[in-house]
């Protein structure tokens, strides 16, 4: 795929600075990665928040992968076209690193898999399983693709009934064709609506990036679209560009423009939005271990 040239926004601000972390703990968590074969999304996407999460010894898992269907122009996943198959074991390897961590929360992410007939869900499935097995106290979140708008395969996932149901909405409807020309804006809406529908107890989390030309309108627009489908959590971060060959960045956003727009998100009714530069789809996502003590609910 051929991406734009663009001028890149080369000196970034101050708030985008994040400290050093201390690479005895990162190296222990990776350790373990390696030991047991794991990928993670804080690797493979370049997280600028890997220091903090994994010195605190948390970690978004990447499944499926770490080879992508799509070749979405801001991500930094590999794309492949003829991915590898399933590895049935994966799902065990999973399981015994958030033993070994001893997570309180994990979340479960994947590369998208349009190859599938399923799209990956049964994966999914398995995975939250053998989570339950070996650490049944840990809260799952797990943050999917779009599944190609495969509604059975959504129920798939639900039925395993993880505590979050993650799905990001990336961008503003107007620079999908040019951020995720693969995506359909109201297909993920549509996800997130299904979800709550099939599982009303599950959390709704979705997210979006910022920086890349988007208006302030549009951004309110977009959290208004997600409020009417019930979405519970939102999270707002800034769009970094990994590499010359991804899209560039049109803006640095400022702490304070993310601050009004978590108070504008919070007064439309999200029960909880993270809003802040470095803030990513799985950031500080434990925290919604307290949410579920403040709103709890019911498994039907």
């Amino acid at each position: 795929m051929l991406v734009e040239k663009e001028q890149v926004v080369v000196v970034k601000p101050e708030w985008l600075r994040v400290k050093a972390p201390q690479w005895q703990r990162v190296g222990s968590v990776k350790e373990i990665l390696r030991d047991l074969a794991l990928n993670t999304v804080c690797e493979e996407a370049s997280c600028p928040n890997i220091g903090e999460c994994f010195h605190a010894g948390t970690a978004t898992f990447l499944i499926m992968g770490p080879a992508c269907t799509r070749a979405c122009p801001y991500c930094d996943i590999d794309f492949e076209k003829k991915p590898q198959a399933l590895d049935p074991t994966e799902p065990l390897r999973l399981a015994e690193a958030v033993h070994r961590l001893n997570l309180n929360h994990v979340v479960i992410t994947s590369v998208n898999r349009d190859d599938l007939p399923d799209e990956g869900s049964s994966q999914f499935k398995r995975c939250i399983e053998e989570i339950r097995i070996l650490s049944p106290k840990t809260t799952i979140e797990v943050l999917i693709p779009d599944l190609c708008g495969n509604w059975e395969a959504l129920k798939v996932i639900l039925d395993a009934q993880p505590e979050v149901l993650n799905h990001n909405t990336e961008t503003i409807p107007r620079l999908y064709r040019r951020v995720r020309p693969q995506g359909d804006y109201r297909r993920s809406l549509e996800l997130l609506q299904r979800s709550r529908e099939i599982a009303p107890w599950v959390y709704t989390k979705s997210g979006i990036m910022v920086g890349l030309g988007e208006t302030d309108a549009e951004v309110r627009e977009t959290m208004q679209d997600l409020r009417e489908v019930d979405c519970d959590i939102l999270t707002i971060g800034q769009y970094l560009q990994p590499s010359q060959k991804h899209l560039g960045v049109k803006e640095f956003v400022t702490p304070q423009h993310f601050d009004a727009w978590r108070e504008y998100g919070e007064a439309i009714g999200f029960l909880q939005v993270v809003s802040s530069p470095l803030t990513r789809s799985s950031y500080h996502a434990e925290e919604v271990r307290k949410l579920m003590e403040k709103y709890p609910r019911e498994k039907e």
